[in-house]
């Protein structure tokens, strides 16, 4: 009885400490007190114990003591129990230690201590830790060897492994045989789907797992929240954010971020702010989230802002202090800049090449090139994009010999890459140095570079800007690939040029491969169309805006006003600017000059009016336009009251183009007196301009003294720009002083300058048909010289009486009269008579003045042919219907 009664009490005894021992493992807070507790299991021979040995090994692996574990493991005499090798498996993969957990995973095979299926999800972690595809095959197949093919979580390790590999074909086999998921299968592979970009397949999945049932938790839903970001899924991400606030897990700061990243990638500024502010709790994430998204989006004032208060509550890391740097570089900060580099050193924190990186070019961008090299010079590893960084500041801050000192020492230490020799394009194209800029191409043709579409476009961009076109269109055809940008500069390049054809002809070729044309593409276009007023071309781009969701971009709206006011269609042009929902100073300032151009004064002072009148403020071009819209109308005390304006009422000191405008308005309406007066008044020294527009209105008012006085001051000026000297020698020809006409001539020729001939163009069945002044070999010469001659005859019956005046040659007068009817503008309206059906409208384009013969013959001819002509020359439209033209004779 009493032996009963002891072994009843050392069972008792036996089980308390067992209890007592099993307590204090499970209460242990820190590795310290974990110690203790191991150092009673020794105490009491329990350290062999199957159980109290797994549970230390799990123990101090999840106090992150992984040595501790394998000690505990080592001292283990008989290691032939699965659940004591599952545990050091564990423990070793918890701790990221992924080639030792799979050592000793090899190690426990070749005992012959099988494997379970709580062995499996730790292996199949620490094979997916290592990168080790092999490796994971063969866990795989083994698994299912044992017939561990349906377990949830082997089947839930196995999808999170292949997805990180992106083996998103196998997660997803593994997935669909599965024969039960739980919510962790599903999150597993909603977030591979997501993590590799495969956004479209990670909503579905979300949308399956909620026909199901299953409830969602934060896991889900901080997975699906990138999809819809990268989908930029405006609303399926509203919606979501709006079911996580119903199921209460809007709170978790995991999902909260993922809400910020979401809504900054929707460029959704006062969502992601408004879920930054209901933040219960923030973490170093949330804010890093939302400085770099203020930054990105390019506003970064609110991104330091942001950092100051972030330093008060959380030590910033890396991430933030970079942002926060590229932020000081883009405000030329230098100050603060300095403050944050300052914060780095005192905190200790280091900084890695690409930390160093943004130093640099952040001290560059603020022109601090002494601390730039200085970061440079401290660095212990550079890259390019170091030497780049540095050498870049040399070169925007005009070190030439400096930058490629530094270029040539990157040759030696470091092979150059294609952003290196883009660099230098971008400054022999500023510097127009072909010679160099050759050079540099023959650098890039040598190392392969070529190949590079990024290379070639800056190759075609400064070949264009050095004059060499054929270069550039050599460039251009050798690529083998072309992206939109390589569109875009070629097009700009013919545009530049001013080979408007071969800039429709590419524009064609564009569309003819299919490439899609973006924003910065139809900001090219749309102008080339308002300069040769292609009016047809014009229409069809204004239809690609509209399939390519363009047509709420301001600037778009602000080029199709401009575009269609330039085509000779203000109707249209009317009706872009009033479907327009946002307007700013350059779209009231299209209007404006539209109006101005129809010589419709009236119009444009209201549509000043108006723009004041939302808000906008007008800025120095808005006056050129309403001053220039008073001159074309005869409204004087207008203009002049409008450029008093601008320095009285918006402080905006005038240029030289508002005092030629003002000598302009005064000068048209025959005030020259007044003219020459206000330009003595000036205080800034006149240029050609300025005298030219007094010279112009000298010319058709045949006021001699003043014309002769302006004249000579323009040629005192020495101006390069040949067509000022052309007026002088015009209005010497007019008042017959042809010893002065000769002479103006001869310093044209000396110069090297060159007259741009007068022609005219038209557009008939979107075919473009050209006219020179004097040309005679064009399509239907002899007809439209026949037409012109039958024409005269009507004319003079109607009592027209040819002005010689305008004939700039020392001729006789019957030749004068000859030269008179080979004005190009008279050529075009003839053949477009001749052309197209009778009552159809003409419109014809001129790239110099009309003359005042060709108007008054202009005038005749609709009388005569009861035909509407609309005539654009350099400065502004003419509408002639029924004898009269819109200007009122006021050109």
């Amino acid at each position: 009885m009493k032996t009963a009664n002891g072994l009843k009490t050392n069972t008792q005894r036996q089980w308390f400490l067992y209890s007592s021992i099993s307590e204090a493992l499970s209460s242990a807070s820190s590795s310290k007190q974990l110690s203790k507790v191991h150092a009673l299991i020794i105490t009491s021979g329990l350290n062999q114990s199957v159980f109290f040995s797994g549970r230390l090994i799990s123990k101090y692996a999840h106090f992150r003591d992984p040595l501790s574990s394998l000690t505990v493991f080592d001292q283990v005499a008989l290691k032939t129990n699965v659940y004591q090798w599952n545990s050091i498996i564990r423990a070793l993969t918890h701790n990221g230690l992924f080639s030792k957990a799979l050592e000793y995973y090899t190690t426990m095979c070749k005992m012959k201590v099988l494997p379970d299926k709580y062995t499996f999800p730790s292996v199949i972690n620490a094979c997916a830790g290592l990168f080790d595809f092999e490796m994971s095959n063969v866990v795989h197949e083994r698994a299912f060897e044992m017939g561990f093919e349906s377990d949830l979580y082997i089947g839930n390790a196995l999808i999170d492994m292949y997805a990180r590999f992106g083996h998103l074909d196998k997660a997803r086999m593994v997935f669909d045989e599965m024969p039960l998921r739980d919510v962790i299968s599903w999150n597993s592979l909603i977030s591979g789907y997501s993590a590799n970009g495969h956004w479209e397949e990670a909503l579905e999945m979300y949308h399956r797992l909620r026909l199901i049932g299953l409830v969602l938790d934060s896991y889900t839903i901080s997975s699906v929240l990138p999809a819809c970001g990268g989908l930029v899924a405006v609303t399926e991400g509203q919606t979501i954010h709006g079911l996580l606030e119903k199921i209460g897990i809007n709170a978790d700061v995991i999902v909260s971020n993922g809400l910020l990243s979401m809504y900054f990638k929707f460029d959704r500024l006062k969502d992601a702010r408004r879920v930054f502010d209901e933040m219960v709790v923030t973490d170093s994430v949330s804010w890093n989230t939302v400085i770099c998204g203020y930054s990105q989006l390019e506003l970064y004032e609110e991104s330091v802002k942001l950092f100051m208060e972030m330093v008060d509550k959380f030590t910033p890391d890396l991430l933030s202090l970079t942002s926060v740097l590229r932020a000081c570089g883009h405000l030329r900060d230098l100050e603060f800049g300095k403050f944050v580099h300052d914060y780095i050193k005192r905190t200790g924190c280091v900084c890695d090449t690409t930390a160093n990186n943004i130093l640099i070019d952040m001290y560059a961008k603020c022109g601090d090139l002494l601390a730039s090299r200085e970061v440079f010079d401290g660095m212990k590893s550079c890259d390019t994009v170091s030497w780049n960084s540095l050498i870049k500041g040399y070169f925007k801050s005009g070190s030439l010999d400096e930058g490629m000192k530094l270029f040539k020492m990157m040759k030696i230490d470091l092979k150059p890459d294609f952003v290196s020799y883009v660099m230098l394009l971008s400054l022999y194209t500023q510097l127009s140095d072909i010679n160099q800029g050759k050079v540099i191409h023959c650098d890039i043709t040598k190392l392969g570079f070529d190949s590079d579409i990024v290379v070639s476009n800056a190759l075609i961009g400064m070949y264009t800007k050095c004059g060499q076109v054929d270069d550039s269109l050599k460039v251009f055809e050798n690529m083998k690939g072309r992206d939109v940008v390589t569109w875009n500069t070629i097009i700009a390049s013919c545009v530049h040029l001013e080979d408007f054809n071969l800039g429709l002809k590419m524009i064609n070729r564009m569309r003819m491969e299919g490439l899609m044309p973006d924003v910065a593409t139809l900001l090219v276009i749309l102008p080339m169309c308002s300069s040769i007023a292609a009016k047809l071309q014009g229409k069809e781009i204004h239809g690609s805006v509209f399939k390519l969701g363009f047509e709420a971009e301001v600037s778009i709206g602000n080029a199709l006003v401009e575009m269609y006011s330039k085509c000779g269609n203000l109707k249209h042009s009317l009706q872009v600017f009033e479907n327009m929902k946002n307007k700013d100073v350059v779209t009231w300032t299209a209007l404006i000059s539209a109006y101005g151009m129809y010589g419709d004064g009236k119009k444009a002072l209201g549509a000043f009016s108006e723009m004041e009148a939302s808000g906008i403020r007008p800025d120095h071009v808005a006056f050129i336009a309403i001053i220039f819209a008073c001159s074309h109308s005869g409204l004087v005390q207008e203009g002049l009251k409008y450029f008093n304006r601008m320095k009285n009422d918006y402080n905006i000191e005038p240029r030289i183009e508002h005092y030629a405008c003002v000598v302009d308005l005064l000068s048209r309406s025959k005030r020259l007196t007044e003219a020459e007066e206000f330009i003595h008044s000036m205080p800034l020294k006149p240029d050609a301009s300025i005298w030219g527009a007094l010279l112009s209105a000298c010319r058709a008012s045949g006021d001699i003294e003043i014309a002769e006085r302006a004249s000579k001051r323009i040629t005192e000026l020495n101006s390069y720009d040949v067509g000022y000297y052309v007026l002088v020698s015009n209005v010497y020809a007019a008042l017959g002083k042809w010893d002065q006409v000769r002479m103006i001539r001869k310093s044209i020729k000396t110069r090297g300058l060159k007259k741009d001939p007068g022609c005219s163009w038209m557009e008939i069945q979107k075919k473009f048909y050209v006219f020179g002044t004097g040309e005679k070999f064009f399509e239907q010469f002899e007809e439209v010289n026949k037409l012109l001659g039958i024409l005269s005859d009507l004319i003079a019956k109607e009592g027209y009486i040819a002005d010689l005046r305008y004939v700039l040659h020392d001729v006789e007068d019957d030749e004068k009269r000859d030269m008179l009817c080979g004005h190009s503008e008279r050529l075009a309206i003839a053949f477009g008579l001749l052309n197209t059906k009778p009552g159809t409208p003409l419109q014809v384009m001129k790239n110099l003045r009309v003359c005042g013969d060709c108007h008054t013959v202009t005038k005749y001819i609709s009388q005569i042919t009861q035909r509407e002509i609309l005539v654009r020359d350099a400065n502004r439209f003419h509408l002639f219907k029924d004898g009269n033209c819109s200007c009122g004779d006021h050109w």
